[in-house]
């Protein structure tokens, strides 16, 4: 393995100068001037008290759901607190026509009416190894054998050794592009049930006019109950809430496990990101969203069917369009170019990877638009695919399995917004994937139908389920990805993109030299520590760090979806004798998968839960930008508000000990 040397002082933190509101920093890392540093902008805890690995501490309380989202253990009893939004594909599963839960909410009265949540698991974090000589060794090993040694089998390798060992979950993780590996351990808790939604009225109120914006004004949480032998499940530690609040100022950390950042991407890699991939997702997305949202509007069944196809459709598309534009406004690219130049990064490989980037443009561009009509455009990709590979590589035991798939894929969806859907897909692939890359059947269909695309569309669609060998089948597996990844490659050379990378995160590491470096986020748990904070969006703009119910009544609006309120939560809201606190900021430096992270106060009690990021703050998968960047929160008050006056769950509030 290809090393590189890393000061001890990096690793740890030595000489810490970092800005307190930027970083991720490995909870397994904290170093003593890491902590001194939050220390002096107001954390009231020793280090150890927020991770350690032979005593209980902090983490010992936070959890990470299937590593997507994160939630927090908040009583003896295995209650743990999340988002709603982080609930949702699970609210939706258990609704129906007759009991929406989306719409009305699920409160679960007593512990006999939780409801299991199959499939998902809960992932407590019990200890963390450095096994980066281990890992070098292996390799070696594996070389030498002439055998595979990449990621893949290293980590399978590796998390089967420690799994046997210590009989918990192993969870291999590369940083610094393998400059280090740590293997995390995790005890897991698989039976999950479901305590506590609100409706999307009160949890999403604003919907998409309001994702990423502020202020905002969402009651954005969900209880779950963790089982251990049908048992509730009791934690090692379970977090405070504290119902005191904050003000400007006030000292905020986050625990969680965010998802993916990609800060030490070149100047190049993110010029491709935002002028070329980035911008045929935004568009084929927003195109697919205005359809089904026409047909959601037009039909509540309709809109029970896709709401959370919807919901992660429109999270991504409103993410990358955001990070499209926020990169353009802060010149991400151009403070990249000038970091490589004033650290004086070797120009061979900066060229390198600027002509690698360069060569693949055209291809890239294609494999996106393919991958995002034929292959996410309509399920009916999906159901193809599943055809396709059952005949030409399935068994017979797999037919009635692959059968009952189909047969359920067909009653989840809507026949009108799905053929909808293919007739924006057809024209999408064919106006931006040139000729040279259809398949046979492809080119075939173009030569009988041209540019009509209805006339194509009326000629492919069934009104019945889909068939291997139907002519619409057919024309899905004509092309597969591989085929595009092939091109793809081809163009890169000697090159290859992925490996510049690497040289280039090494590089880079190098040239910063003693300044202390948290590695990208990779669902690993991280830590993040600001303050409460407002800020300026625009020039001559003052935004608050808080926002109140009161601004919940006058975005109220009947006739649209995204603002309109129950009766019975708006006549609560306007006799309410004080004004409630909803939402606030902090300065926070987080991501996806944070989504439900406890927001701490300096003594390690909850203040809140992250639920989203500003839209000045979409860059930051690439770079931090500490005046805009800020961290959105429901305030724990308003929760408890919500639970007591609005659901009327008294034992929920007796066991959080908040009455």
């Amino acid at each position: 393995m290809r090393k590189i040397l890393i000061s001890m002082a990096l690793m740890a933190g030595v000489g810490f100068q970092a800005f307190a509101d930027e970083g991720m920093w490995m909870v397994n890392a904290i170093s003593r001037a890491l902590v001194q540093n939050m220390q002096r902008e107001g954390l009231k805890l020793p280090g150890k008290a927020i991770y350690d690995e032979d005593a209980v501490s902090l983490k010992d309380a936070i959890v990470s759901l299937d590593f997507g989202c994160t939630g927090s253990m908040v009583s003896e009893d295995g209650l743990l607190i999340t988002n709603h939004h982080c609930a949702y594909s699970d609210v939706h599963a258990i609704s129906t026509s007759e009991h929406n839960y989306l719409e009305e909410g699920f409160w679960a009265r007593s512990r006999e009416e939780e409801v299991p949540v199959k499939g998902k698991t809960a992932y407590f974090l019990r200890k963390v190894l450095d096994v980066t000589d281990e890992v070098a060794e292996l390799e070696k090993e594996l070389q030498a054998a002439g055998k595979p040694f990449g990621m893949r089998k290293l980590s399978h390798i590796l998390e089967t050794r420690y799994s046997e060992k210590t009989g918990m979950e192993a969870s291999l993780s590369s940083m610094w592009a393998g400059s280090k590996y740590y293997m995390a351990l995790y005890e897991t808790c698989d039976d999950v049930r479901l305590v506590a939604a609100p409706p999307v009225s009160i949890a999403a109120f604003g919907g998409d006019t309001d994702n990423w914006e502020w202020p905002q004004h969402k009651c954005d949480f969900a209880l779950y109950r963790l089982y251990k032998d049908s048992q509730p499940f009791h934690p090692r530690k379970y977090l405070k809430i504290s119902q005191k609040g904050y003000r400007a100022g006030s000292f905020a950390m986050v625990l969680g496990y965010p998802g993916r950042t990609d800060r030490y991407a070149s100047s190049a890699k993110v010029r491709f990101m935002t002028e070329v991939s980035l911008p045929v997702n935004n568009e084929a997305r927003g195109a697919q969203m205005e359809i089904i949202r026409r047909h959601m509007d037009a039909d509540p069944q309709v809109r029970l069917m896709y709401s959370d196809r919807f919901f992660s459709l429109s999270n991504v598309q409103e993410l990358q369009a955001g990070q499209v534009a926020c990169s353009r406004r802060f010149g991400v690219a151009d403070q990249k170019a000038a970091e490589e130049k004033a650290l004086g990064l070797p120009t061979a490989l900066l060229d390198s990877l600027e002509n690698a980037y360069t060569a693949v443009r055209d291809a890239s561009r294609k494999r996106s638009w393919y991958r995002e009509t034929l292959v996410r455009g309509t399920r009916l990709g999906l159901i193809a695919t599943r055809l396709n590979s059952l005949q030409r590589r399935g068994k017979p035991e797999d037919v009635e399995r692959v059968e009952a798939q189909i047969k359920r894929d067909y009653a989840s969806m809507d026949a009108a917004t799905e053929k909808d859907l293919l007739r924006y897909s057809l024209q999408a692939y064919y106006e931006n994937v040139d000729s040279s890359s259809w398949g046979p059947y492809q080119k075939e269909l173009h030569r009988r139908y041209g540019a009509d695309f209805d006339a194509l569309c009326n000629a492919l669609w069934l009104d019945r389920p889909m068939c291997a060998g139907d002519p619409l089948c057919r024309f899905f597996g004509d092309r597969s990805i591989a085929d595009f990844n092939h091109e793809v490659d081809s163009l890169q050379g000697d090159g290859r993109i992925s490996a510049l990378g690497r040289r280039y995160t090494h590089a880079l590491l190098a040239a910063r030299g003693q300044k202390p470096q948290y590695p990208d986020a990779n669902s690993t748990m991280r830590l993040t520590y600001g303050r409460v904070k407002g800020y300026c969006p625009k020039d001559a703009l003052s935004a608050h760090w808080q926002s109140t119910h009161p601004g919940i009544l006058e975005k109220v609006d009947p006739s649209s979806y995204d603002f309109a309120l129950h009766p019975d939560w708006e006549d609560l809201l306007r006799t309410s004798p004080e004004v409630l606190p909803v939402n606030f900021l902090t300065d926070n430096d987080i991501t996806g998968g944070n989504s439900g992270s406890p927001v701490l106060n300096a003594r390690g009690e909850i203040i809140g839960l992250a639920f989203d990021g500003n839209k000045e703050s979409l860059a930051s998968d690439w770079a931090f930008t500490p005046d805009y960047n800020r961290c959105v929160c429901v305030d724990i008050r308003f929760v408890l508000w919500t639970l007591r006056h609005y659901a009327h769950l008294d034992y929920i509030l007796d066991e959080l000990a908040v009455r």
